[in-house]
Order: structure tokens, then sequence, then C-alpha cells
């Protein structure tokens, strides 16, 4: 599963206080300005966001295929809704080291306050918190500066109405220059046998964050 990189539009925010880039193959996934026109998450209605992505797919085995992935991973947004994402998008990757069929995974980032403490404590308390589910820890040293990663084996719940579907979900905690705030960025997908590539791409992904704006020469374009 090899995917170029490109930078995200939205590193060109004036108002941004975190910059990171997205690999090709990611297309926004607005479940936050959804869920902020509906009542809460559970209303959000992304269909006009997938239903170009279904209609392009090749054979009703891969519409089916894709249906059937997207169920958990379109729960898992609404749940991280729900704790505080601001950003959201899809990731749509061919399995071409498998039978080439269409990958899902779910990218999100999300802040969460902290109390101060230096930034290498903060993302290994961070990581510690996950110890009781982690299938695999190791701390990173980013650009930005120290960091954490974290891989799980999720379930879905019988309530979910989804039947038992297995999901790994990959965490990196990234905390702030002033130790006040962390970036959680999470890659979730249903994938279960592309784990190292997934914990690849969202240790790339992590690598790219930035806490000083990369374009200050560029004028918002809003």
């Amino acid at each position: 599963m090899s995917v170029p990189y490109l930078i995200d539009e939205s590193a060109r925010s004036q108002d941004a206080d975190i910059w990171f880039a997205l690999p090709a193959g990611f297309v926004a996934f607005p479940l936050v300005e959804l869920a902020e026109a509906a009542s809460g998450p559970e209303e959000a209605n992304p269909g006009h966001v997938v239903r170009p992505l279904w209609e392009a797919l090749p054979d009703p085995e891969s519409r089916e295929r894709f249906l059937t992935d997207f169920a958990p991973v379109q729960r898992m947004a609404q749940a991280f809704l729900e704790s505080g994402a601001i950003h959201c998008s899809l990731g749509l990757h061919m399995d071409d080291e498998g039978d080439g069929s269409l990958l899902l995974s779910l990218f999100t980032l999300a802040w969460r306050a902290t109390s101060w403490a230096p930034r290498s404590v903060i993302a290994a308390r961070a990581a510690a918190g996950s110890e009781t589910n982690a299938e695999h820890i190791e701390a990173l040293d980013l650009p930005c500066g120290p960091a954490s990663l974290v891989q799980e084996r999720l379930t879905t719940p019988p309530e979910a109405g989804l039947g038992q579907r297995d999901l790994l979900q990959f965490t990196a905690y990234v905390p702030c220059p002033d130790g006040a705030r962390i970036a959680i960025l999470t890659l979730a997908t249903t994938a279960v046998g592309r784990a190292r590539h997934y914990r690849a791409l969202l240790r790339d992904i992590a690598e790219s964050v930035s806490f000083d704006n990369p374009f200050p020469d560029v004028p918002d374009e809003k």
C-alpha cells in the first residue's frame, strides 16, 4: 500500500494552530459541519460525500464491501466527534499487496487539555493511559518534539448492529510546545491485516506536524 503525500489545503489557513500533511487518497469527511447543522452527531448524514465514491466502484461486490466496511468507520467517526474531534478525513486506498480491493480508514484530529509537564512526560503519560488495550506502543521523536504512538484492536459492540467486527485504531499523542494541550491524531481502519502499513502511515503524518505556520507569507484565502 504505497501512498504519495500532499500538503493539506487547511495548512494555508491563517487561523490554524496546527499544521500537518495528509497522503493522497484522503478526502474531507465533513461530519463536524454536518453534526453542527443537525441536532447531534447521530443525525449527521455524510451521504453526499460517500455516494459519489460508492457509485464510482466497478461492480456490485465492491459496492457491497464498501458499505459493509463503511458502517463501523462512520460509527467510529461519530464517536470521535462526541469526544471533541475538530477534523475528519476518510481514507480510500487500494490494497496493492492483496486482492486490489478498496481499503477504508478514518483520520481525525482532536485537542485535549493537560496539566503542564515536560512534553516527553506528557506523551508518555498519554500512552500509558492506553496500556490495557494496546498491542503496540512506541515513543516518537518528531521534528516538532517528543510524542508517542499507540496501536489498539477494538471490537464493535453488539448494540452497534454491525455484527462482530475488529477494527484497528492508531493514536499519536503530540504535545504542544506550551505543555498545556496535546494534539491527538487518530487513524482507524477495518483493514486489520494491514497494521504495519497503517502504523507507518500515521507515524509519517505525525512526522509532518508543526505548531509553527509553514506558510507565514501566504495570505488567508477566506
